[in-house]
């Protein structure tokens, strides 16, 4: 079977959506009869290639992002315009069984303008801010964009979304949508547990861009209210974004400066440092998919305090392995974090209670989920050659 893949991001370009792709990428290159061509976006002016496995292929097309972490409009229009045609040549060159789109906008437009060409089927897995009113600062681009999502959709042989609270959102925008659930995964043996001291400062983590749907600015603000309650916690920012300016400001102006650390961007096979020294991981998000910050923060063993976004019912049990709170409620924010810190006994149980949760999201069943998937899509796939991921024992207990 023959996959041709489109995606503007792949790391380091790009946020959760990148790193799912290529953690699946690893896993689908151990599957024999599977050849994978993606095209993505390059960060500088030429046309790429790199072999990333012995049956996979990463195709660049040149976009010039100027920011890792965020697609601007043009950017996106870059890649559709520069990905088409690229994929037309591929596909000349070499028929595909199908194409396999990782977001509705640029990716999904591109499929179906494919489609439109050539006749190629394909599948769309939504990202979450092509679904409209996912994210506020796209609010007066939704109207524009609705028509070509609803045509992306209804031209998919299936829409993919993350959860159950995400397909709903899909269905609200187009109820002849009938979404496919896959989760995201995660690689639990990559994240070393972490220790949860019984006093001492305690340190925070949020790994997220630095954009306002993601709600660092209501993380400051608890922690200015915890520092003035006299509690010690220190917070640790991973990531970059276009609102880091302003969130440095915030914490200049309410003079916890000293209390926050920016920790920048941190390639992904340093990230589960950062995990292990935390003791709370914290996710102030408006909307969400399925985070994947969260799934390895419950990986590492932490005890979770997040917004109540789609994806949360399926990694957060309320009182079991983490705290929920409302978007921009900094009271909640605060009062969950001040428990965790006077009841570290609590802390600890929660994050033994996130490892065991994410032992269920395993990536080689969620690759397998996928590849069940393709195989109904490709006509000429049969019983005897049905694709598979090996899954190893499980070791992380």
């Amino acid at each position: 079977m023959r996959i041709l893949m489109l995606n503007n991001e792949f790391p380091p370009l790009g946020g959760g959506t990148g790193t799912v792709n290529r953690a699946l990428l690893t896993r689908w290159a151990r599957v024999p009869n599977l050849e994978i061509d993606l095209v993505t976006s390059a960060l500088g002016k030429e046309y790429q290639r790199e072999q990333f496995a012995e049956r996979v292929q990463l195709h660049f097309v040149p976009v010039n992002n100027k920011n890792l972490h965020h697609s601007s409009n043009r950017e996106l229009l870059v890649y559709a315009a520069r990905a088409l045609p690229y994929a037309l040549k591929l596909q000349r060159a070499q028929k595909y069984d199908f194409v396999f789109a990782w977001s509705a906008v640029p990716a999904g437009a591109v499929a179906l303008a494919l489609k439109k060409l050539t006749g190629l089927n394909y599948l769309v897995r939504v990202c979450g801010p092509d679904i409209p009113g996912f994210e506020e600062r796209y609010g007066a681009l939704y109207p524009i964009l609705s028509p070509i999502l609803r045509a992306t959709w209804h031209g998919a042989t299936h829409v993919i979304a993350k959860c159950d609270d995400e397909a709903k959102m899909i269905q609200r925008a187009d109820a002849r949508v009938t979404p496919t659930i896959v989760p995201n995964g995660v690689d639990v043996d990559a994240f070393k547990r972490a220790q949860i001291p019984d006093d001492g400062a305690l340190r925070l983590l949020c790994v997220a861009r630095l954009i306002e749907r993601k709600g660092q600015q209501h993380l400051i603000q608890a922690v200015k209210r915890l520092n003035d309650a006299g509690t010690d916690v220190i917070l640790d920012l991973v990531g970059t974004g276009d609102a880091q300016e302003t969130i440095e400001q915030l914490a200049r102006e309410l003079e916890i400066a000293a209390r926050v650390n920016f920790v920048g961007y941190v390639p992904r096979q340093e990230i589960a440092e950062q995990y292990a020294r935390a003791h709370v991981f914290v996710l102030a998000s408006y909307n969400e998919g399925m985070s994947v910050a969260t799934l390895e923060a419950m990986a590492a063993g932490l005890p979770l305090v997040v917004t109540r976004t789609p994806g949360t019912k399926e990694l957060v049990q309320e009182n079991v392995n983490g705290l929920l709170f409302d978007w921009a409620d900094v009271d909640a924010l605060t009062k969950h974090l001040q428990f965790l810190a006077t009841h570290r006994n609590i802390a600890r149980a929660m994050g033994r209670a996130s490892r065991g949760r994410a032992n269920g999201f395993a990536w080689e069943n969620v690759a397998n989920e996928y590849l069940r998937l393709f195989s109904s899509v490709d006509e000429k796939a049969s019983a005897k050659s049905r694709l598979s991921v090996y899954t190893s024992p499980d070791t992380s207990q």
